[in-house]
């Protein structure tokens, strides 16, 4: 019967101890005895990452790589992109000026830099443009998403229910005009009292006497009734709003029916 070969030499010259239990280098991939299992034992030369000797129990640490940082840490911190370590502080590609950093511009100002290449295109100048957007639902679509970024609503509402204006207050406001958001589904009346809250307006239509707040058509001058709906407005056949157009906010008397004239508005604003 054959004998059985059990066991390996050691790798080490000096050594070439055969031991039945051999440990195997996971970095090299040498076979060792018991004496020369350990990486400085054997003077394995094929370590998977440069490591520095620390000063205290000959513990190990990793040098940040950032231009004259100190910093060590005791686990390797390496950047995904540029592949090379760092101390916590300078963990982050801004922090350590990452070579393969890209600098993207923030959502926000990109967003108002679109809308400003498309207002100037659709505009030959500012004032011109103002008042050729009154009866244009294209530009009622480029101001919308002007409005977008600055109008104040309730923010609960659902983007699917938002509809925008620049509401145009009354003349003697300070203000000649906001930017608002009123649900789609509101009556004229609570789009007035929102929009009264809204700009600070004083609000007596519920004062029998008073002079009432009415929203007007930009357009016609018209005031809308209390009981229409801001949908039914922007569905009609011949003067309809627009979501992105503009509206008038203004005091009129009882038994006034529109405002005689839009032109002081439309100059001022």
């Amino acid at each position: 019967m054959a004998e059985l070969d059990i066991g390996k030499h050691c790798q080490v010259d000096s050594c070439n101890l055969k031991d039945f239990l051999p440990f195997v280098c996971d970095s090299c991939g040498g076979v060792f005895c018991l004496e020369h299992r350990s990486k400085d034992g054997h003077s394995c030369s094929k370590e998977s990452v440069k490591r520095e000797s620390g000063t205290a129990g000959g513990t190990t640490s990793y040098p940040c790589s950032f231009e004259d940082c100190k910093g060590k840490e005791l686990l390797p911190v390496i950047c995904p992109q540029c592949e090379k370590h760092f101390c916590l502080a300078h963990r982050h590609q801004d922090n350590h000026k990452c070579e393969k950093l890209e600098v993207q511009k923030p959502r926000m100002q990109a967003t108002k830099e679109l809308v400003q290449k498309i207002v100037e295109s659709k505009d030959g100048s500012k004032s011109k443009g103002r008042r050729g957007a009154k009866n244009s639902a294209t530009a009622a679509k480029v101001a919308l998403m002007k409005l977008k970024l600055h109008a104040a609503g309730d923010k609960g509402l659902p983007q699917t229910e938002r509809n925008y204006f620049q509401v145009y207050l009354p003349k003697e406001f300070k203000d000649s005009s906001k930017p608002m958001f009123f649900c789609s589904k509101w009556s004229v009346g609570k789009v007035v009292d929102y929009a009264a809250s809204l700009a600070g307006l004083k609000n007596n239509n519920n004062v029998l006497t008073a002079k009432k707040l009415r929203l007007c058509h930009p357009q016609t001058g018209e005031a809308f009734q209390m009981d229409d709906t801001l949908l039914s407005l922007l569905a009609h056949p011949e003067t309809p709003l627009y979501n992105g157009g503009n509206v008038i906010l203004e005091y009129l008397d009882n038994e006034c029916t529109g405002l005689n004239d839009i032109s002081d508005y439309i100059t001022q604003n």
